[in-house]
């Protein structure tokens, strides 16, 4: 599966937005899928996944409440939709398709180009 993320930008703290993540060459239901986060000298962290197969979710701490994931199977689309966004949250954003839940960073089947967000304070 091929993934390829959209939506970044730069927002201002508080504001929200959506990322997209479109899948070509294979079904988004083939996968549990997630979003890392890089931000500017630290490690990529995993700060949203989603599970369809298997009901579940995880959000890292900092976003529980503010981030959602969701998807439109008829558009092969994943969403992470960002709200009341803070400036820790900057950061390029890639999103990823695994055959393993839970999802970790030294399994994945196949990650998309980062997408940057910028927050301002």
């Amino acid at each position: 599966v091929q993934l390829q993320a959209s939506g970044g930008g730069l927002v201002q703290a508080g504001d929200s937005l959506t990322l997209s993540c479109a899948a070509s060459g294979r079904t988004l239901l083939n996968y549990h899928m997630g979003w890392f986060r890089q931000a500017p000298g630290k490690e990529r962290e995993l700060v949203a996944a989603r599970s369809w197969r298997r009901g579940s979710t995880y959000f890292e701490d900092s976003v529980k409440g503010r981030f959602a994931i969701s998807r439109d199977m008829a558009k092969n689309t994943m969403y992470l939709q960002m709200n009341s966004l803070k400036p820790e949250d900057a950061g390029v954003y890639y999103c990823v398709a695994s055959n393993r839940w839970p999802i970790v960073k030294e399994v994945i089947t196949s990650w998309g180009q980062g997408t940057l967000v910028t927050v301002s304070s």
